[in-house]
């Protein structure tokens, strides 16, 4: 699901003291909804000579380097512990929400799925056994995969046939369309959806796609809406509100009885997708240390995730019944009303708010149960820094859109090419999770496994991205991906099919968990949060598409994984056009962003570097010498609506990556 990455997280610290001084890029994130760039400074030209001469500067005074860091809300956590009970408690209280997601995400497949074999229902018939019903009143079809028609009925006199003693059909009779509605054979789906229920076949067979592409613009508008709540009354009162939404949804959908009103519960239902997670995830991102954030983030989804994803067809199948499942799996969303008691409130969102007292008291609680103590003096400091943080924070008048992003030519060229990227693989993954039911095996079975492929991408990425970088392992695995779907066609449907499909899914994840993560570590800080925000949100205006494509499985089975095929291919080498993020700064500048990989090669290549000289080429992006002594000046982003919660923890993971990236050069620097 999220982006993952491989950091040197597990490495044992000799010095639990260096933990504090680690510069952690999540001090940059305002979690207010927007982000403040310690790195900023109102001099965007860089004047060169003036770099030159600090750099001289501070090579001349030894007394520069020794200037104090400001003490931000990371330097408190080695004091509490950066992984203690606390915190092991809180990763173990994302498991419910980890599976509220994932019921969100999955359930509406299980509701609205239709039965393959199903025939018009003649009641006139209703004493002969379904063999002999289908044999004298549906039409024969020779070709194609079902070996009758689905959509129409002969047109007969049935008591005249039945006297006569009739059991095949007369050449002469006409046929007309379904006339008494659809009866079902239930051998693959064996309970009744609301797809069946209301027939949801023949011309009516597209009202599960739309009622798939209404879900996800309810999720649009949710990460729109509980963006702002989040900003503006905090992440406890944002993740109560999408979980409670998402109980009332669910449970009312277990009560419809027409198409819109299920559509119109869907709308709501998927005004919880994704925050309904999200913001417990971000929330316990930020009270793990830098070290334990990678681990965190990727098992979170690893496991709680894939697990909850693989255990929901089986409760479908359980439920036997799709208001129940509906039910089922929307009624334990009403536990988030317990949340305000057993989780603490973002303590750097109070910190921007000015809610000092509150956040300390957070830490104070995170003491009581690690039996750790934050020295006074530490906290005096956090809280000085805090204050001076803020004041300077609205004093400045500097502020960032999301179209500074598209102003200027190699910038705006990244930015089109992250936001096509990403629509490519949101549509490639939602189509293959939508589409099991077009493989030709038990749906149910099928979901499971391929759901379970989440866990060995998570696990396979986490290993190798930080050894083999974004940019060719994005391409390779999308490319992959779309070469199993196509191979998926050209194969017999069944076991051949969907193992070359389910092979595509899991190649398809591995560029899912790498594509936000990318354009947060590509983007510059000032507008990160907005361009990420909205490459998210045009995410969500493919997965709408998606539902259609699987669709189109209704006028042939191959076109589906021809279209997903086709996709991941052009999808995967687009990302070759992107610079290579692995071992580099985080651009934090809109000037960063613009000369950042313009000495990269289109070959360039991190498992084959080439030769570099020890002299940083001017066109190369390095971190600004200006900003490593300068006492930091600090910038706000325009606070924006599409800078939901949803979208950040892409940036949340790809800051505890950078906190790391500067420790490494902090620690070359003194070796020099």
């Amino acid at each position: 699901m999220a982006p993952q990455e491989r950091t040197s997280c597990c490495e044992q610290e000799d010095d639990s003291r260096q933990n504090a001084g680690i510069d952690n890029n999540l001090s940059n994130i305002d979690l207010s909804g927007t982000f403040i760039n310690k790195a900023f400074t109102h001099d965007s030209t860089d004047n060169t000579s003036n770099t030159t001469n600090k750099i001289s500067d501070s090579a001349n005074n030894n007394g520069n380097a020794n200037v104090k860091k400001p003490t931000d809300f990371d330097d408190l956590l080695p004091y509490v512990g950066e992984f203690g009970l606390y915190q092991k408690m809180l990763f173990l209280l994302m498991i419910p929400f980890a599976f509220f997601v994932a019921f969100v995400y999955f359930s509406q497949i299980f509701m609205t799925i239709v039965p393959e074999q199903h025939w018009c229902w003649v009641p006139e018939l209703a004493n002969l056994t379904v063999e002999e019903r289908r044999a004298l009143a549906i039409p024969p079809k020779s070709g194609g995969p079902y070996s009758h028609d689905r959509c129409r009925m002969y047109s007969a006199d049935w008591a005249a046939a039945l006297a006569q003693g009739r059991t095949t059909p007369d050449d002469e009779w006409p046929t007309i369309p379904c006339a008494h509605g659809w009866e079902y054979n239930k051998s693959d789906v064996p309970y009744d959806t609301i797809a069946s229920e209301l027939d949801w076949v023949c011309e009516k067979d597209n009202l599960p796609a739309t009622a798939q592409a209404i879900f996800f613009c309810g999720a649009i508008v949710g990460g729109l809406v509980f963006g702002w709540i989040a900003d503006k009354y905090g992440r406890i009162p944002a993740l109560v509100g999408t979980n409670l939404i998402g109980f009332t949804a669910g449970v009312g959908t277990a009560f419809c009885s027409t198409f819109w009103s299920f559509a119109l519960c869907r709308f709501l239902v998927g005004l919880a997708f994704d925050n309904c997670f999200t913001m417990m995830y971000i929330l316990v991102l930020e009270y793990v240390g830098p070290k334990w954030r990678t681990f965190v983030a990727n098992m979170s989804i690893a496991l709680f995730f894939t697990l909850a994803a693989s255990l929901l067809p089986w409760i479908a199948l359980l439920a036997d019944d799709w208001r129940l499942f509906a039910a089922v799996t929307s009624a334990p969303f009403i536990l988030a009303l317990a949340t305000p008691w057993v989780v603490p409130e973002s303590a750097r969102w109070l910190v921007s708010q000015g809610k000092i007292d509150k956040a300390l008291i957070i830490m104070k609680k995170f003491e009581r149960i690690n039996k750790t103590k934050i020295p006074d003096k530490v906290l005096n400091e956090f809280t000085e820094s805090s204050l001076k943080t803020i004041k300077e924070s609205e004093a400045e008048s500097r502020s960032y859109s999301v179209l500074d992003l598209f102003k200027t030519p190699r910038l705006r060229k990244n930015a089109i090419l992250l936001i096509i990227i990403w629509m490519a693989i949101s549509l490639v993954f939602d189509g293959h999770v939508r589409n099991v039911g077009s493989l030709g095996l038990d749906i149910f079975l099928t979901f499971t496994i391929a759901s379970a492929t989440e866990l060995p991408a998570d696990t396979f990425l986490t290993a190798v991205l930080d050894r083999w970088g974004r940019r060719w392992l994005a391409c390779g695995s999308m490319v992959i991906s779309g070469i199993f779907s196509l191979l998926a066609t050209a194969v017999p449907v069944g076991g051949p099919s969907a193992s070359l499909a389910i092979m595509g899914r899991f190649a398809v994840n591995i560029s899912y968990n790498i594509g936000l993560q990318y354009a947060a570590e590509l983007l510059p800080t000032v507008v990160r949060a907005q361009g990420v925000a909205l490459i998210h949100i045009m995410g969500y205006v493919a997965s709408i598409v998606a539902p259609f494509v699987v669709y189109l499985a209704n006028i042939s089975q191959d076109l589906p994984l021809l279209i997903l095929g086709v996709l991941g291919v052009m999808g995967g080498l687009l990302c070759l056009f992107l610079p290579e993020t692995m071992d580099t700064e985080m651009p934090q500048t809109l000037q960063d962003g613009e000369n950042f990989g313009k000495d990269q090669k289109f070959w360039d290549n991190p498992c084959f570097s080439r030769k570099t000289v020890d002299n940083e080429s001017p066109e190369r992006y390095t971190k600004r010498a200006s900003v490593a002594h300068e006492e930091p000046q600090f910038v706000r982003a325009l606070p924006s609506a599409i800078s939901s919660r949803a979208s950040i923890r892409a940036s949340v993971r790809a800051s505890a990556r950078g906190s790391l990236r500067k420790r490494e050069v902090s620690r070359k620097r003194e070796v020099v």
